[in-house]
């Protein structure tokens, strides 16, 4: 099976017995060489001190008082986030279970969204480990990559928003306006005949998805999330794209980014979608959960909906801890 995501720093952890991943020093020590860290020229002593020190023991334990008396305050901030996120990580027993204790008990704020990011992708790198099909690939990146989207030809491009880097708005082709004249020709939009070349992409994240309706990357991303709850959940469920919400009254639903939710609750609080609303819904998804103890009877046997949308810059953040804190479970699960 060819390797992918090799940036996910995947190489550097143990896994549990259960399949979990296991924070080691290695991996610890990959984030004291980020540039935020590492002391400048003209740190003071006790920042290349207490810099020096984890760097042959990354898992000391950092007093407050350590980080108080650093000269720099971008260096004390700095080091504040990185060593609660780093106690975080090695409270375990797992990296899953750390990032459902920081989701489930609303603690994420105080963690820097790159981190959080991060966490997404190595986690799902773990959780996708032998899945073959790219299309499922590709969209799991937008569980931790923010995507610009745009409509060219009949199609629905999803690109990663840092390879586009705000592209010029003021061609005539939608297509240069997205991604700028040079990076149109470095990019390519995934289609069946190429899309086994993402193996060889997947830490450049430059392939476009077209997305949509019917079409395999609305699928993919729909698979990657059934694999995502089983991962982190224990939790078997099955989605499917579909065109409307065909449900009077729903039971649920779970809105995959802040804008979706936006909506979600204002047609759940019976408002009538705003035109502009409407724009910027990108995908709709049925869930149906089946025979599990810990879902809401008010729920059981109904679906749950799932929206995704964009912003009004035609920006996708998706946030899948939301898949995480939103589903009518009765009992919080912590399978690892």
């Amino acid at each position: 099976m060819t390797d992918f995501w090799v940036s996910s720093g995947h190489h550097l952890l143990d896994r549990a017995e259960g399949g979990g991943l296991v924070a080691t020093d290695e991996f610890l020590k990959a984030y004291l060489a980020r540039p935020e860290l590492v002391p400048p020229p003209e740190a003071c002593a006790a920042e290349r001190q207490l810099w020096a020190r984890l760097r042959i023991a990354p898992r000391d334990p950092v007093e407050p008082a350590e980080i108080a008396a650093l000269a720099d305050p971008d260096a004390r901030e700095n080091w504040a986030f990185m060593i609660g996120f780093r106690d975080r990580l090695i409270a375990g027993p797992t990296l899953e279970a750390a990032y459902r204790r920081l989701v489930l008990s609303r603690s994420a704020g105080g963690i820097p969204p790159l981190f959080l990011d991060q966490l997404v992708h190595v986690i799902l790198r773990n959780a996708l480990d032998g899945e073959a099909d790219p299309f499922v690939l590709r969209a799991a990146e937008m569980f931790f990559r923010p995507q610009r989207l745009t409509l060219h030809e009949g199609m629905l491009l999803v690109a990663d928003e840092e390879r586009v880097d705000g592209a010029v708005r003021d061609h005539a082709s939608p297509l240069v306006a997205m991604f700028g004249e040079a990076r149109a020709r470095e990019l390519d939009v995934m289609t069946e005949e190429n899309a086994a070349h993402w193996f060889h992409h997947s830490d450049a994240f430059d392939l476009v998805q077209d997305f949509r309706p019917g079409g395999p990357a609305r699928r993919g991303l729909a698979r990657a999330m059934e694999i995502w709850l089983r991962h982190m959940l224990a939790l078997e469920v099955r989605i499917e794209p579909v065109e409307r919400i065909e449900d009077e009254a729903w039971a649920w639903f779970v809105g995959l980014d802040q804008e979706a939710t936006r909506i979600g609750n204002a047609l759940w609080n019976g408002a009538a979608l705003a035109p502009q609303d409407a724009d910027r819904v990108v995908a709709l998804f049925r869930m149906d959960i089946p025979g599990d103890a810990r879902i809401l009877p008010k729920v059981t046997g109904r679906p749950v909906w799932l929206i995704l949308a964009a912003d009004g810059a035609r920006m996708l953040r998706m946030k899948p801890q939301n898949l995480i804190t939103g589903l009518p479970l009765a009992a919080e699960a912590d399978p690892n």
